[in-house]
């Protein structure tokens, strides 16, 4: 599991979350910025220092959110 990206980013890519990760895994997108579930180690320091609340551990994703998995993973995808 890792932490997600919501639509709180779209447009909004205010790259606070970037700063503090660890190990590098946000990147940024055409529209947003999005986590590599595959490099995230979940220590949730990008969840706190979002100014817009967008970013939500995988687990804790509404029904609607869970696009942005889908979305995280074909922006990484297309690398």
């Amino acid at each position: 599991m890792a932490f997600v990206i919501t639509e709180a980013c779209i447009g909004e890519k205010a790259a606070d979350c970037t700063d503090v990760c660890p190990v590098d895994c946000i990147k940024e997108g055409d529209d947003q910025y999005f986590i590599d579930a595959d490099t995230c180690i979940d220590c949730g320091a990008c969840e706190t220092a979002c100014p817009v609340g967008a970013i939500f551990y995988e687990d804790d994703l509404t029904e609607e959110r869970k696009v942005f998995i889908d979305k995280a993973k074909q922006f990484y995808q297309s690398l």
